[in-house]
């Protein structure tokens, strides 16, 4: 864990779609994004997150993400590691159908800090 000298860990959540998203039948993968809605909406409410941008790799990207590149991306600034454990376990939580979201979807969380700004280093 890096040391964050109290400040909030930076936080950077990458998405990946499992193949098993890929193996629904034609029009029944609408489910599984309204699962991962959820899971945005929940994450930009857990407390102790501030969500700083997203970014979405959707239409360059076709097939699964089992590693980077990801389809998508969330960076965050996180008051603690247990908060960030918290956020990847939305991903157990949100159902979709009789399934976890984590069995289309995965996550991974990449933890370090802020670089400098520029005007700071000056």
């Amino acid at each position: 864990m890096p040391d964050s000298g109290g400040k909030p860990l930076r936080v950077l959540f990458c998405i990946g779609v499992n193949q098993n998203f890929f193996d629904l039948p034609t029009g029944q993968g609408k489910a599984v994004w309204d699962g991962f809605t959820t899971m945005l909406s929940q994450l930009w409410e857990l407390p102790g997150v501030s969500v700083l941008g997203t970014m979405d790799d959707d239409q360059h990207m076709v097939g699964p993400s089992g590693s980077w590149p990801w389809t998508s991306y969330v960076l965050a600034d996180v008051t603690d590691q247990p908060t960030v454990a918290a956020a990847c376990n939305l991903f157990r939580t949100v159902q979709v159908g009789e399934h976890g979201l984590w069995r289309y979807m995965k996550i991974e969380a990449r933890v370090g800090r802020p670089l400098p700004e520029p005007e700071a280093t000056r």
